[in-house]
């Protein structure tokens, strides 16, 4: 594998970072919010399965 040198390392980093596309800060702020809103959905649902499964298990076994 050949190495480089730190200038060489960094001019290619460089020439990379500037190939990426960058997400607009519309499209942050919209994946941030979509990312927020599909916490709380799954949290709701996962909060009210554990409610029914208590309560069935509360008609099974008895207990207060």
């Amino acid at each position: 594998m050949a190495k480089t040198n730190p200038v060489q390392f960094i001019q290619q980093v460089r020439a990379e970072v500037a190939k990426v596309s960058w997400p607009s800060r519309r499209e942050v702020m919209l994946t941030t919010i979509m990312v927020f809103i599909m916490a709380a959905l799954t949290s709701t649902f996962f909060s009210l399965v554990d409610m029914a499964i208590r309560a069935g298990l509360h008609l099974i076994v008895g207990a207060s």
